[in-house]
């Protein structure tokens, strides 16, 4: 886009493809846990037979710290590279055109197992907000084009985006010249994405020659083989289809071609989406039919055959220096016999977030219909624009920059003139299928937490841990003072955070957390894990659910009540397991819980976790094939390592992640990661005690929050 150039991010043949790739690793003793077999140690480790060691990942440097192991994220130049210059620091230059999956290392730790999921509208949460006009999309960079981490890494400091509920795409966004220019987004991004129905897109960005850019790499892409083809497209859908990922977003900002140029462009989207109808194309207002770049804020005849060869349209930012240039895109598009909502209106947020002035009865008027759609350029600006790197601050700013200064959906509006999108775009919901569940973990956190004890000190981020989080932040009905309610990272059940309610005296009411389409009967349980916290009075505690959706926006559902517990004070954590007795054939519309403080005094009230099953939930199968594909040490007492299995039968979505933990020679178990996928990068194994052999066991974790048995692999020190 112009301006200064970013600086970061950014089906059976791929499970074949993986099931070859295991087959390079090195081999090592597979155990059960119930075993009381002595643990082997792996076999001397090797590489890929294909790849030399000094390709499996980038270099040393400051971005890769001493490790030879970590992989990273995908990125590629189209074919060629920069001339008279060297890659920028820790990055490592790759062609497109000659990628093979077969012999890429980090493959196995980049792709996303996560299907798109189903979504449906509810009834809005507010009057205003729509359900079938604008939708919004939003391009993010959640880290560096090289040396972006495939798998989250120690840090709590990250987007760990969560309002899922308003978008409906999302671009991986990034590439530099002296890094890359075509990015494949990573994996944790892709499966939280998928979990909630977002589609997402990798980003090709043919640079402004200012910062860079060459045309020839504009050519390089547009380049045919001898049967006439776009060797580069099909590459471009290999990459999309193996990486699991929806699609592409194309960004040709790089000046001095001429018409042949402008139309051969046009030839290659087409046969872009014409190679793969499952993948989206999104294309940005820059590059235009004469061969020029030329941004023009609007569809018109200069961009029009890119627009009707791709499924939308990102229109430039400069559509604000035309009061009609909305409106008359809006017309050409139906002209075109498209929808105005495949126009994405681009609004520039990195700088100024939620200060940052927009025209917004031009983009989304509230006496008639939206004219497009929202496209927001950089909404990351949540979390780098404050020196606060406490997640809890984080997650209460992306609450005011998506659903307003108020945190209540009934009420989105401000800071200030600003216009959160729960103001206009009516959330939708994924929350279809049993088993259902969630310990409102928000994919990051200073610590990890099982059984409502810390398992780790150690802070993290990775964003395919994500559970389902409620939509409407947040939606309370009853009488007496509105409560705080947060994501809070203090204490959790499991994972790394919690809901944490704060009210003030007489609190009485029911907070909402989920529209959903559950199928419910006589068999259904509902789980609630929860405690009241210091300074808490004793709370009544029931758990609420209705069976249609209300009348109209803003209303609140007909809950029905089940007495959960009454929680008095901080002893501990407390399981409630309910049985609505609900007849054959219902349906779950909404989720709640009620509170009540007793004897007038404070609620403060945790939830860590809730579940709906169809019965008693069971343990899903154990992982299977678990070895270690390579290692190094770090130093005397500490290594990195590759490992890889195969998830519970099923595949990998019958399973919400896996967990890994190292057993320590008293019996206890230290955890050390998790992921969705079927291999784990990492990066520091300790060996206790002066042991000479480390077992590491992995466990997959279903829906309803419940453990496999472990397979288990050894490190031989």
């Amino acid at each position: 886009m112009n301006g200064p150039e970013p600086q970061s991010a950014a089906a059976p043949a791929r499970r074949a493809l993986l099931a070859a790739l295991a087959a390079g690793g090195a081999s090592l003793s597979l155990l059960p846990a119930a075993t009381s077999a002595a643990v082997r140690p792996h076999a001397a480790v090797r590489p890929h037979a294909a790849v030399p060691l000094g390709n499996v990942t980038a270099p040393t440097g400051p971005r890769s710290g001493t490790s030879r192991l970590r992989p990273h994220a995908s990125y590629w130049f189209p074919d060629s590279f920069p001339r008279d210059r060297e890659p920028d620091d820790g990055a490592v230059w790759r062609s497109l055109r000659e990628w093979d999956p077969d012999t890429d290392p980090d493959l196995p730790f980049n792709v996303a197992t996560v299907p798109l999921a189903e979504r449906f509208t509810p009834v809005p949460a507010n009057r205003t907000a729509r359900g079938d006009q604008a939708r919004v999309s939003a391009l993010v960079s959640f880290g560096p084009t090289a040396g972006n981490p495939s798998q989250g890494g120690p840090v709590a400091h990250s987007y760990a985006l969560s309002h899922w509920a308003y978008l409906d795409e999302l671009v991986f966004w990034g590439g530099s010249s002296g890094e890359g220019i075509i990015l494949a987004p990573n994996a944790p991004v892709v499966d939280a994405a998928h979990r909630a129905g977002v589609a997402v897109l990798g980003n090709v960005f043919l640079p402004p020659t200012a910062y860079g850019g060459d045309l020839r790499w504009t050519r390089d892409l547009l380049q045919r083989d001898a049967t006439g083809g776009f060797p580069l497209a099909r590459k471009l859908i290999e990459v999309a289809r193996v990486h699991g990922f929806d699609g592409w977003f194309l960004n040709g900002e790089t000046d001095g071609g001429d018409s042949e140029l402008g139309a051969e462009f046009v030839r290659f989207v087409a046969a872009l989406r014409e190679g793969a109808p499952e993948l989206r194309v999104t294309w940005y207002d820059a590059f235009t039919v004469d061969g020029r770049v030329a941004w023009q804020g609007a569809l018109n005849e200069r961009n029009e055959a890119f627009f009707t060869r791709s499924d939308s349209m990102f229109v430039d930012f400069r559509w604000r220096a035309g009061a009609d240039r909305l409106p008359s895109s809006a017309r050409y598009a139906a002209r075109l016999g498209r929808s105005p909502y495949d126009l994405w209106a681009g609004v520039d947020v990195e700088a100024q977030g939620w200060r940052t002035p927009v025209d917004w009865p031009t983009v989304l008027p509230e006496d008639r219909p939206h004219t497009v759609s929202l496209g927001l350029y950089r909404p990351e600006w949540t979390l780098h624009s404050t020196s606060d790197r406490a997640p809890g601050t984080f997650h209460h700013r992306d609450d005011t920059f998506w659903t307003g200064e108020h945190h209540d959906p009934a009420r989105p509006g401000g800071p200030g003139p600003w216009q959160p999108p729960a103001r206009h775009v009516a959330d939708r919901s994924a929350v279809t299928a049993l088993p259902f569940g969630t310990t409102f973990n928000t994919g990051h956190g200073t610590a990890w937490y099982e059984a409502g004890r810390r398992a780790s000190d150690t802070e993290w981020n990775h964003l395919g841990l994500q559970d389902p989080l409620p939509a409407r932040r947040w939606a309370i009905h009853g009488n007496g003072p509105r409560p705080t309610v947060t994501l809070d990272f203090a204490a959790a059940w499991h994972g790394g955070s919690s809901l944490l309610l704060d009210g003030a005296e007489g609190f009485d009411g029911v907070l909402e957390l989920f529209r959903c389409r559950l199928p419910a009967g006589p068999d259904t349980r509902l789980t609630l894990v929860h405690r009241a916290e210091p300074g808490s009075g004793p709370v009544r505690v029931a758990a609420a659910w209705a069976t249609a959706e209300p009348a109209e926006p803003g209303a609140a559902p007909a809950f029905r009540h089940h007495p959960a517990a009454t929680v008095r004070g901080p002893d501990g954590w407390t399981t409630s397991v309910l049985r609505p007795r609900l007849a054959a054939g219902s349906m779950l519309r909404a989720l709640a819980v009620g509170l009540r403080g007793v004897a007038g005094r404070p609620v403060r009230w945790r939830l860590g976790a809730l579940t709906v099953t169809d019965g008693r939930p069971s343990a899903p199968g154990a992982p299977t094939d678990a070895r270690i594909t390579a290692a190094a040490r770090l130093g005397a007492d500490e290594a990195e390592a590759r490992l890889r299995w195969r998830a519970p039968r099923g595949g990998p979505c019958a399973v919400h992640h896996h967990e890994l933990h190292q057993v320590l020679p008293d019996g206890r178990r230290r955890f050390l990661g998790g992921t969705a996928g079927e291999a784990y990068y990492l990066g520091s194994l300790r060996r206790a005690a002066g042991e000479r052999t480390t077992r590491v066991e992995i466990r997959a974790v279903s829906h309803a929050l419940v453990r496999s048995p472990a397979v288990a692999v050894a490190h031989r020190w």
